[in-house]
């Protein structure tokens, strides 16, 4: 389970677009970039809607299986708190054992779907954060046999979007298919054992102490995609649902020291589950968990402390009959012992008990003050994240602040030894000259951001950040304003719409796209808005919508000739020109062009090589496609279009080889900012291009590192 939301987005996202392919994968984790890497491409869910998920399977292996149970909580990749999120109280839940190939249930949700219920879950003695923060806790419904992979399998075949692999998310149809199969199996949660006869079978056991609890393996319940991604042979290794619990060796027996034991053994449990388990990430009420475990405990004692009673009353008679039969055949003084000692044994019954009764009760109440502490000490701990929070976010703020301030100093320096720093109002700045930069990602947090970039000066300038943080997006001018649609929050697709007005600093709400989407391309023209492209996670689109604003709507317009997710398009001499992307197959080198006079797409060459995820610019009335994924790496090859000419020519490749950068001619000038290369190395350089001279690499202190953004140019 990859920490990551995530929105898998092509580079990031394509690897949600088909299963098979060798593709750059991407997720987004909640507190680290997207990381593209070899692997499989995988769909990572259906885009269920709430009110059509029945249930989830969550997925475990050996290490992570018991603590689940004991803990009590599922979770998985933060890429899948999309339907996570949907999760209510009630919903019934299942556990896939990836090394066995075996479901196990029936639980059920215990809370809402959370992110970072317990942030340090399944981690080495909680060193770091966990991988898994996609969480919800859980109680049992019913305890039943686990299925086989080829049970189950015919109830969620469409599920399988390949051999191996299924989707998580099950509508109502398949949920009751399957509680109805494990239903059939289930396991009698008692059952009566006579004295000396029967073994006790204790599926509730007592969490280990943490001196002796052992995560050394940490959790790794993936999802199907990721199952080969980081353990051993890509398949994880798990006990069959509760065969793992030990039975009882010595034959049962309640005294007031098993009680005792028992007593001992929760008040452990209670003080071992106190563990911060509220979000870092949302502000929620602290929640006793457990609370089922412990009642069944309780419940099970005094069926118990019953049991053993009846049985002491059972054995008092079977002995008074012996000896009335004894009477006819031993002497006045032998029979006087015997009663006595029959005697001294009801004695000794009623004291145990008496005793058991007397040791349950003083557990109910250990069991209640055990309650209060616990609420008290998950208070403290949400109170502590909290603040935690609010410190970082301190930090990233001072952290942005100093490197404002550093890239305007080489403005202000007058002194070696005196250093005023002068505001950026206060310089001179030529608006005309700058690049806006909407969004995107630093390796830290999604951003809201809207910052103008003066890349001559290196110097950035804030302004009105938007309503959301917003990466994956397209933006375009419209007559005096920004409009910047689609795109994500790193855990869902938009499909909101809002305009900046540079006079006003203000943005303004503006009406939805037809579609959530992101990674779409946007372009003006004829004073029509055009979103092209772009997915959703689970199809490409081919589809284009144009806004138009005195209808205050989006429409659909005639459609493009391939499907292109990722794709960059540009507006030139009054034709929109579209370029490569990914079609949920393949990477794309094919380019076309939309004339609104014709009201068509048409073919145009195609470029020499595959690319989505790259920059498309106009200068000198020529294209320029910049870098990119081909489907296997990151490129740094530059092509160049002329309309005139009709063909594609090779031009001078970028220093470094990048994609999800953003990109602006400013002065007849090239600029490339920002963006991703292999792995999670996000770019914190801005490369220059002039006709004639080249490109050259320049480190900028103004923008830092920043991908998934993009850059439009006020005219």
């Amino acid at each position: 389970m990859l920490p990551h939301y995530s929105i898998h987005f092509n580079y990031s996202q394509t690897r949600r677009m088909v299963a098979g392919r060798k593709q750059q994968n991407f997720i987004v984790n909640g507190n680290a970039p997207p990381t593209p890497n070899a692997a499989n491409c995988v769909v990572a869910t259906r885009n269920l809607r709430k009110n059509q998920l029945g249930g989830v399977i969550f997925g475990c292996k050996n290490t992570t299986y018991k603590e689940c149970l004991f803990k009590q909580l599922f979770g998985l990749p933060a890429q899948h708190f999309s339907y996570v999120r949907n999760i209510d109280p009630g919903l019934p839940l299942f556990l896939f054992n990836y090394s066995e190939r075996k479901l196990h249930g029936i639980f059920e949700a215990a809370s809402h779907g959370q992110m970072n219920i317990n942030p340090y879950g399944w981690t080495t003695d909680g060193s770091e954060k966990t991988q898994y923060p996609a969480q919800v806790q859980i109680r049992v419904r019913m305890q039943c046999q686990p299925l086989l992979e080829e049970q189950f399998r015919p109830i969620i075949s469409d599920n399988y979007y390949c051999r191996n692999h299924f989707w998580f998310e099950l509508d109502h149809v398949q949920t009751n298919n399957l509680m109805s199969l494990l239903a059939s199996l289930a396991v009698s949660p008692s059952t009566y054992m006579p004295q000396n006869t029967a073994k006790w079978r204790n599926i509730f056991l007592p969490l280990p102490s943490s001196g002796t609890k052992k995560e050394d393996e940490g959790f790794r319940p993936l999802a199907p995609e990721m199952e080969q991604t980081n353990h051993t042979n890509g398949k994880w290794e798990t006990d069959v649902f509760f065969d793992d619990i030990k039975v009882a060796d010595d034959e049962w027996k309640l005294s007031a020291s098993e009680v005792e034991h028992f007593s001992q053994s929760s008040s452990k449990s209670e003080s071992t589950d106190c563990a911060p388990f509220d979000s870092l990430e949302t502000n929620v009420e602290p929640k006793t968990t457990g609370q089922g475990e412990k009642d069944l405990i309780l419940i099970k004692l005094k069926e118990l402390a019953q049991k053993r009673k009846d049985q002491d009353v059972s054995l008092m008679d079977n002995v008074e009959d012996s000896t009335v039969m004894k009477e006819a055949h031993i002497e006045d003084g032998v029979l006087l012992r015997e009663q006595t000692d029959l005697s001294q044994r009801k004695e000794d019954g009623a004291c145990s008990s008496s005793g058991c009764q007397s040791i349950i009760s003083k557990l109910i109440q250990e069991m209640e003050e055990l309650r209060t502490f616990k609420a008290e000490q998950c208070g403290k701990m949400s109170q502590m994240e909290q603040k935690l929070i609010a410190a970082e976010m301190e930090i990233q703020q001072l952290k942005d602040r100093c490197r404002k301030l550093e890239s305007l100093s080489s403005h202000s320096v007058e002194h070696v030894n005196e250093v005023e720093i002068e505001p950026a109002e206060e310089l001179q700045l030529d608006p005309t000259k700058s690049i806006f930069l909407v969004g995107g990602y630093n390796g830290q947090l999604w951003l809201s951001t809207l910052d103008s970039y003066f890349p001559s000066d290196d110097v950035i300038k804030s302004v009105q950040p938007m309503s959301s943080v917003r990466s994956y997006a397209s933006a375009a001018q419209l007559n005096d304003e920004l409009y910047v649609f689609g795109g994500g929050d790193g855990y869902s697709w938009y499909d909101t719409v809002e305009s900046y007005n540079p006079s006003s600093d203000q943005w303004t709400p503006c009406p939805s796209l037809k579609e959530q989407k992101g990674s779409l391309a946007g372009a003006a023209l004829g004073g029509k808005l055009f979103a092209i492209g772009g997915g959703n996670g689970i199809q490409c689109f081919s589809d284009v919508e144009m806004l138009d604003l005195i209808l205050g709507r989006w429409i659909s317009t005639r459609s493009m000739l391939q499907k292109r997710f990722a794709l960059a398009a540009v507006e030139l001499n009054g034709a929109i020109y579209a370029t490569g992307g990914y079609d949920g197959n393949d990477y794309l080198k094919s380019a076309e062009r939309f004339d609104p006079r014709e009201h068509s797409w048409t073919k145009i060459a195609s470029m020499s090589t595959k690319r989505g995820c790259h920059s498309l610019v106009v200068l000198d009335e020529k294209l320029y496609a910049i870098g990119g994924f081909d489907g296997t790496k990151m490129v740094p090859s530059v092509e160049i279009y002329d309309p005139r000419m009709g063909s594609w020519m090779s031009g001078e490749p970028i220093n470094q080889a990048r994609g999800y950068a953003a990109a602006a001619v400013v002065e007849g000038l090239i600029y490339v900012i920002g963006g991703l290369r292999a792995g999670e190395d996000i770019v914190d350089s801005v490369e220059c291009y002039e006709e004639g001279g080249g490109w050259q690499l320049k480190t900028s202190t103004a923008v830092g590192k920043r991908c998934f953004l993009s850059a439009i140019i006020f005219k």
